[in-house]
């Protein structure tokens, strides 16, 4: 009995135990760790849920107890999620989109003058190759005449010609015979024989025959007899020209027998403000203010401040199967471009003056991914074969060269040579007018791509031009200033009216206009429509968008735990299971070795037997007293 009143503890030293127990347990649950994670996912929801500042989280918990409200607030949430990522994906495909916004800005300035370049519109007749051309224009005579009656007049020739050119006219004949021009009947009636009362002269297409090595030949046709004919001639033209070395540098312009008045701002012009070249079809070009000297400037607007010129429109001894319009053609573009006068000329009347007002234009557009444009060419896989900078019109037309050469073996005749190449020319090259037609109609059709590998530039400058005509000179005054222009320089003027035109080239206004790009969508537009659209939806901020990623990172940290722990009882699974009645004390002995099992007994004795705390409290005084009697 003495060992069992030694063992028993008093009830009021029991009660003051449990009590400091509970106050250090509430403690250490009280008190936080550095990391700390929650035990299960509910916890970590509820905590969320709770706390954070998103608006609405909190009718997910608090209305727990009515199913009712947690499903409907439940779905209204997540609806409201969905909603806002909807917007925020069509945010993020409008930022990725790299729209621009178009700024228009008007200028006052000094401006450069453009370069002007005016070609006489016919062929000019080279000395070099003048028999070659006689003897062409004699078999066309007899061509028109054999197809369609008609006896084309001739002017008289020098028809003596030594051996060698004798050679060269026999030559010249047999390859035109080998693509000769013929008329060929209309598809729906290639059954009816010729002579058929049901076709007539309308009914024939007309065209020139090209054939391959093999043989293999196909008619190209024109439903126009006009462009059959110009185009028949300019094939064996082309072919003439080739066979002559270097027959792009002979210079036998007659400046003077053209222009017969050039001036700019008031000041005349002279031989240093323009340069001369030759163009197969447009005949002999000059280009003013083409940077060779002094590049012009218009401090002021008008036609008193541009240039002004008086040329000829007479044609004298030039090919009238190649042109066919008397006049002039006139291109106004850059300086460092060269003049494409078949894709942005304009021709000019003879007996008219024709004002052209200019307004200048540039263009720069953003590059990279806003848009496809190309600074200066050298991402474009397209070699530039011209000597000036990169324009669209360079590369399309270089393109189609280096195809040329890549598949016919030789060069086009209109445009730059490549480095290592020739001409195309009938007598070295039989079959290239075959190819070159079979590639330019690949060519229209973009089978070469070529309009899909030159991209625009990202600065380019245009001019903006309008036109006026006006008789000049007038009925009353033509008299004098013809008489005046053919004293001049002793001018030999047959016909008035269609003998000159005058030509005035001016800016119609000092300002000129910048269309720019800037981008539409920028980091800090999309940083502000996101922030716009998550206050709409939730009534957060940056704040809130933080607490929402804590969340994520904690569940991912907790399902990492958790995994972490069935995987390790995964691995203790083979072990020996201990006895039901030590497994409370083989976790002790485990955990905590030091503690013994007496210490373990009365633990356990006392929290088994003591009753709850507030059943101690009305009995506290009775048992004192008890013991107080004993």
């Amino acid at each position: 009995s003495g060992s069992v009143k030694a063992g028993k503890m008093p009830e009021g030293e029991k009660m003051g135990q449990c009590k400091q127990e509970e106050e250090q347990q509430q403690k250490e649950e009280e008190r936080e760790g550095l990391i700390e994670f929650y035990s299960s996912y509910q916890e970590l929801f509820q905590f969320f849920c709770s706390n954070t500042t998103i608006h609405g989280a909190i009718r997910l918990v608090c209305s727990k107890k009515n199913k009712m409200k947690t499903a409907f607030w439940s779905v209204l949430f997540f609806l409201t999620f969905g909603l806002m990522y909807w917007q925020f994906g069509i945010l993020y495909r409008e930022y990725f989109s790299y729209p621009v916004n178009l700024n228009l800005n008007l200028n006052s300035d000094r401006l450069t003058f453009p370069a002007v370049t005016l070609c006489t519109l016919n062929p000019y007749r080279y000395s070099a190759i003048r028999k070659q051309l006689d003897k062409l224009d004699e078999i066309t005579h007899q061509t028109l005449l054999d197809l369609y009656d008609y006896n084309m007049s001739l002017p008289q020739r020098d028809w003596s010609t030594s051996s060698s050119q004798r050679r060269s006219s026999r030559s010249l004949l047999h390859h035109i015979q080998r693509h000769p021009l013929r008329r060929q009947k209309r598809d729906n009636l290639v059954n009816l024989p010729e002579n058929s009362p049901s076709v007539d002269k309308n009914d024939w297409k007309i065209g020139f025959v090209l054939c391959n090595e093999n043989n293999d030949c196909f008619h190209q046709a024109y439903s126009s007899g006009v462009d059959a004919v110009r185009e028949w001639y300019s094939f064996h033209y082309i072919n003439i020209l080739a066979q002559v070395p270097d027959a792009k540098a002979l210079d036998e312009s007659d400046f003077e027998n053209f222009i017969y008045a050039c001036r700019f701002n008031e000041a005349t012009c002279d031989k240093a403000n323009y340069t001369h070249f030759h163009h197969p079809l447009y005949g002999n070009c000059y280009t003013f203010n083409d940077n060779s000297s002094s590049v012009w400037t218009s401090s002021m607007p008008g036609i008193n401040n541009g240039l002004s010129l008086v040329v000829r429109t007479e044609q004298n001894d030039f090919i009238p199967l190649l042109s066919t319009v008397t006049g002039a053609r006139v291109m106004v573009h850059d300086q460092n471009e060269p003049a494409f006068m078949d894709d942005g000329g304009f021709n000019v009347r003879p007996g008219i003056e024709t004002s052209i007002s200019m307004r200048k234009e540039m263009t720069e557009r953003l590059g990279g991914s806003y848009s496809d444009c190309t600074e200066d060419g050298s991402d474009v896989p397209v070699q530039n074969l011209y000597s000036s900078r990169y324009t669209e019109q360079v590369c399309i037309r270089s393109c189609f060269q280096l195809n040329m050469v890549e598949r016919c073996s030789c060069a086009y005749y209109f445009y730059p040579l490549p480095r290592g190449a020739e001409y195309c020319d009938y007598t070295k090259h039989k079959a290239w007018g075959y190819c070159y037609y079979k590639l330019l109609a690949e060519f229209k059709a973009d089978v070469l791509g070529c309009f899909h590998k030159c991209r625009k530039p990202c600065k380019m400058t245009e001019y903006q031009l309008s036109a006026g005509y006006s008789h000049w000179p007038s009925a009353v005054s033509e008299d004098w200033v013809f008489y005046m222009l053919s004293q001049q320089n002793k001018y030999n003027i047959t016909s008035k009216r269609n003998g000159v035109a005058k030509v005035n080239i001016f800016f119609k206004e000092w300002n000129y206009k910048t269309n720019g790009e800037s981008p539409a969508f920028t980091v800090v537009t999309l940083l502000s429509q996101l922030g716009n659209q998550w206050s709409l939806w939730f009534g957060s901020s940056v704040l809130s968008v933080m607490e929402l990623a804590e969340l994520v990172l904690d569940f991912i940290a907790i399902t990492f735990i958790l995994g972490f722990r069935w995987f390790r009882s995964r691995q203790k699974l083979p072990a020996a299971v201990p006895p039901l009645n030590s497994q409370d004390n083989t976790a002790f002995q485990d955990e905590a070795p030091a503690l013994r099992a007496p210490h373990r007994f009365t633990v356990e004795a006392v929290v088994t037997t003591l009753p709850s705390y507030n059943s101690l409290e009305p009995r506290g005084p009775s048992r004192d007293g008890e013991e107080g009697h004993e």
